[in-house]
């Protein structure tokens, strides 16, 4: 009961494809702009901003783990605004071995899922959007497939840089199992997020919920060693309900805050608290649940990095490039012409 790991599959679906997203979290967050690395996770925000962009992301993740992404997003005059791409988690190659620690031979494993994605602006201040996952999993000879969809609605307000959205997470089933007859449940996730830049100052802050489906996200028993023990009646001596209360709470909250000096340069900052309860240690303190990031764009050509503190020695490197062709077309024309003016007076 002290672990939800075991509770799901295809949890590679929650991992941030995004330098962006990991730098404030790695939940959802609102934010009505033309980056495409966020579609995946927010497609009621697809729209004609995002036109003829393509982001690629690698995030080196624990050991020989690595996680990668793709995007497209194009707008068509009468169907709207789509996006496709893919995201995989891939863990390496392992040494298989029987009971008895035999070798078996080298096999792999890996998570891959394709997705379509739609967004739609209803009025000046709503959209709405989906996203179709098509899921693929095998590990060794174990093999899984599985559809999900996510349903995304937001309010925007441009004149107060307001942003909110409300998230139904990976609802789907598995196709195929693993094992004949079993079949796991997906991820699935409520969430809710909110941003504003504010008017005077170049920040922009972010609050995300997660998990809104269920309230109790601790644990306290005798095998969390958070617990002290009475060393006279060696009863447990539990937190007070205040403490638990609010711990509890805040389990479901991640903050972040953007900083953008200038125009085509911002800093990303977080923390999250449920991921910090969950992997601090009692031996010494953690940057657990804190992460952080850059991201640059000049001309069409967008470069983020962020990092996100999961536990000591356990802090994954997210990169991610995305062009804007359009811009990039646009530029080109430019310096052409620029060019033929010096040539012909």
């Amino acid at each position: 009961m002290a672990q939800t790991g075991g509770k799901f599959i295809y949890n590679f679906l929650n991992l941030s494809y995004s330098s962006r997203l990991m730098g404030l979290g790695g939940n959802l967050i609102s934010v009505y702009d033309d980056d495409p690395t966020l579609v995946f996770t927010n497609p009621s925000y697809i729209s004609n901003r995002h036109h003829n962009q393509l982001a690629l992301n690698f995030t080196d993740y624990f050991t020989t783990s690595n996680a990668l992404s793709a995007v497209y997003s194009y707008t068509f005059n009468k169907a709207g605004s789509f996006s496709a791409g893919i995201c995989a988690l891939t863990y390496g190659s392992f040494r298989g071995a029987d009971e008895n620690g035999i070798e078996t031979g080298k096999f792999t494993a890996g998570d891959y899922a394709l997705f379509i994605g739609w967004g739609r602006e209803l009025s000046n201040h709503f959209a709405v959007g989906a996203n179709l996952k098509t899921i693929f999993s095998h590990y060794d000879a174990y093999y899984s497939a599985g559809l999900a969809v996510d349903l995304a609605g937001s309010y925007f307000d441009t004149a107060s840089n307001l942003s909110i959205t409300f998230l139904l997470k990976n609802i789907g089933t598995p196709v195929k199992s693993y094992a004949p007859g079993n079949f796991e449940n997906l991820p699935f996730d409520i969430q809710f997020a909110l941003s504003q830049r504010l008017k005077h100052v170049p920040i922009r802050y972010h609050i995300s919920l997660h998990s809104l489906y269920r309230w109790n996200m601790n644990y306290y028993g005798r095998d969390n060693p958070f617990i002290s023990t009475d060393a006279i009646t060696g009863e447990l001596q539990y937190p007070s309900k205040v403490a638990q209360f609010a711990d509890n709470f805040f389990r479901h909250f991640v903050v972040g805050l953007e900083i953008e000096p200038i125009k085509y340069f911002s800093i990303q900052l977080a923390y999250n608290h449920n991921i910090h309860q969950e992997m601090k240690v009692v031996s010494r303190k953690s940057m657990a649940g804190f992460s952080y990031g850059i991201k640059l764009n000049i001309k069409g050509i967008r470069v983020g990095f962020s990092r996100l503190h999961y536990a000591v020695g356990a802090t994954p490197n997210c990169f991610d490039l995305a062009l804007d062709f359009e811009e990039l077309a646009k530029n080109s024309k430019e310096r052409k012409a620029k060019k033929l003016e010096r040539i012909i007076p």
